[in-house]
């Protein structure tokens, strides 16, 4: 199983690359190989407000509809239109192409809260 170490993560399954102060967002490998083959992303608007741990969207596979969480609160700044024609892209490569949203933090203190790889593994 695929744990990037440079990434954070949490319980829900999702991860998080913060680049100064803005976080790229997604699903894990674990999360992805758990639902199957994903048929379908309901994606937030661009503008909305993500608060931490609420859900931003929904995930559609062939065994299940998911929520997708937010690891971090802040401002929906883009969101990977690839994924309303591509929706495999999550499981095909869920740390790259298949990333969901990007945000602007609101709340960079809530980094600390989110588990790193190791913490990760574990969970899993």
């Amino acid at each position: 199983m695929n744990v990037p170490e440079n990434l954070k993560y949490t319980n829900d399954h999702e991860w998080a690359l913060v680049e100064e102060d803005i976080a790229i967002v997604g699903i894990t490998e674990y999360a992805a190989g758990e639902l199957g083959d994903v048929v379908y992303v309901e994606l937030p608007e661009v503008g909305a407000t993500a608060t931490k741990g609420d859900s931003i969207g929904t995930i559609e596979a062939v065994k299940t509809v998911a929520d997708i969480y937010s690891p971090l609160s802040g401002e929906i700044i883009e969101v990977n239109s690839a994924l309303n024609d591509n929706s495999e892209l999550i499981n095909q490569d869920p740390f790259g192409k298949g990333w969901i949203v990007k945000l602007k933090l609101s709340d960079p203190s809530e980094l600390s809260e989110l588990l790193n790889h190791e913490d990760y593994k574990k969970l899993i």
